[in-house]
């Protein structure tokens, strides 16, 4: 080698892209959250059966381990599944001390009631949660509108826009905590402990679902449309470049026409 030649600089190190976290299964995560438990608890805690007290073990250790599996798979802390495995615990732990249905319906209202002051409050850390719920990388290509809001010079109005989101996310929260309590109150009327308790638990479970998600998912999606038309007038992009692009895969080459088999 020649000693007055400069050394080659090393080649950069390839950069790998992050994996990204499995979409949930909305289908299976209402089968282990909402129709297995209700049937559980419906169908198998009378006396001649598992009883009140394994009927109720019994209908939350599935929700309890996919809040958990989730937790373990997408290694991460994702405090919609921290606070579900935290209430069905709760739901147990209610139901094993014989608590009133009071307690249920307190417990049912405080768990929205503490995300709703969550998302507002998490707009002054580094991690808001309107950026988990609505604006992530999982859904919207966000690479490409941050730096179309550097270029417009739009960072203040986009923070601005972030914070009115994320009331409106909060107030769907709000909602889901003041239905939730009174569904609770209005179903739960037996003694704790017993079978027929443990029907009405079911119910409200299944119940919930329709009663609470529905109007709060309307307020959610009002919130999301909200989000993505600001984002646009903000940055001038359509609506297409928001979303990333799916790749496309490159036409395959012919062989030439003037040579045989392309040569």
């Amino acid at each position: 080698m020649d000693p007055n030649e400069a050394p080659m600089a090393p080649a950069p190190a390839a950069v790998v892209e992050r994996p990204r976290p499995p979409r949930e299964n909305i289908w299976l995560a209402l089968i282990c959250n909402a129709a297995y438990p209700a049937l559980v608890l419906s169908l198998l805690s009378k006396e001649e059966r598992l009883g009140p007290t394994w009927g109720l073990i019994v209908a939350v250790v599935v929700p309890i381990a996919y809040g958990l599996n989730d937790l373990l798979r997408n290694r991460r802390w994702n405090v919609f599944a921290i606070l579900g495995v935290v209430s069905t615990l709760l739901t147990g732990g209610f139901g094993l001390m014989k608590l009133s249905g009071t307690w249920f319906a307190v417990k049912e209202a405080a768990v929205p009631l503490v995300l709703g002051l969550a998302v507002p409050l998490s707009m002054r850390t580094r991690q808001p949660l309107v950026r988990t719920l609505l604006f992530n990388d999982q859904i919207l290509d966000t690479k490409r509108i941050e730096m179309a809001l550097e270029e417009q010079g739009q960072q203040p109005a986009f923070q601005v826009l972030l914070g009115r989101t994320s009331w409106l996310v909060a107030s769907s929260f709000f909602l889901s905590a003041v239905l939730n309590f009174f569904l609770a109150l209005f179903i739960l009327k037996s003694p704790s402990g017993t079978a027929e308790f443990n029907a009405e638990l079911g119910k409200l479970t299944a119940l919930s679902y329709p009663v609470i998600m529905v109007p709060s998912m309307a307020i959610l999606m009002f919130g999301i449309w909200k989000l993505l038309t600001g984002v646009e007038k903000l940055t001038g992009l359509s609506g297409d470049d928001l979303f990333h692009k799916k790749p496309t895969e490159s036409p395959a080459k012919t062989p030439d026409a003037g040579t045989p088999d392309g040569v």
